[in-house]
């Protein structure tokens, strides 16, 4: 996939602030400091898209890039700044809870995980969560290039295994490193699978409810077996829906 532009469209405070459904969504989300800012600018491939900031947590809003004119990158804000809670979205940021549970052109999140650390409660928490909402997620294990391969290995392993019970089929996981280059090529593999399949799928009803489409694993093998996306043009469906 070729990014000809990568341009900032709004901060969102909460779901109807957020741009038309009209364009595929990929929403990338982690614990403050894995390293998302200079990630996004990575896949981008352009410098200061997403602001890198010296403080964990500085995203507090919901952030929109249109890229290439045909899809969104969204930039959510981190736990250290959502306080994600255990089995509840009660403490959890509102605003992001409601966009990703409720978002129908969000067509895979990106879970940020840092390679360096051994599985830690909020990311387990997080990828339970999106688990028993049936949200479509891959797992993405950052900054490798700090860390020694073994150890990468072993932080992945020791994560499948604590997550095995909350999903039907394990998800995709992928290794990447913004600061040595390494993994943007299928990241982006990812969001153009995703897309071509939603095009193959078909379109909703413009004026009717999100249609949620079962796709087998061969037609979307990088989201993951049994995982569902969410297919959808033109506009918001029905502006009065209860978000």
């Amino acid at each position: 996939m070729n990014i000809s532009s990568a341009i900032f469209d709004r901060s969102a405070p909460d779901l109807d602030s957020c741009p038309d459904e009209s364009l595929p969504e990929f929403a990338f989300i982690g614990r403050s400091n894995v390293g998302k800012s200079s990630l996004l600018n990575f896949l981008a491939g352009r410098q200061g898209l997403a602001r890198v900031s010296p403080t964990p947590g500085f995203t507090k809003l919901i952030n929109f890039f249109t890229m290439s004119k045909t899809w969104r990158l969204v930039d959510l804000p981190g736990y250290g700044y959502a306080h994600l809670a255990r089995r509840t979205s009660s403490q959890f940021n509102q605003a992001v809870t409601h966009y990703l549970q409720n978002r129908p052109n969000l067509h895979c999140v990106f879970a940020l995980i840092d390679s360096g650390l051994p599985p830690q409660d909020t990311d387990l928490e997080f990828v339970e969560w999106l688990a028993s909402n049936t949200i479509p997620f891959v797992l993405v294990f950052t900054k490798t290039d700090k860390v020694k391969p073994a150890v990468v290995h072993a932080n992945i392993e020791a994560f499948k295994v604590r997550i095995a019970d909350w999903c039907e089929a394990p998800p995709e996981i992928f290794t990447c490193s913004a600061a040595a280059k390494q993994g943007r090529g299928k990241l982006l593999g990812v969001i153009a699978e995703a897309i071509a399949a939603a095009r193959n799928a078909g379109p909703t009803d413009p004026g009717g409810p999100v249609q949620e489409v079962e796709l087998p694993p061969e037609n979307l093998p990088a989201i993951g077996k049994g995982m569902r996306i969410r297919a959808t043009t033109g506009g918001r469906p029905d502006s009065k829906r209860p978000w």
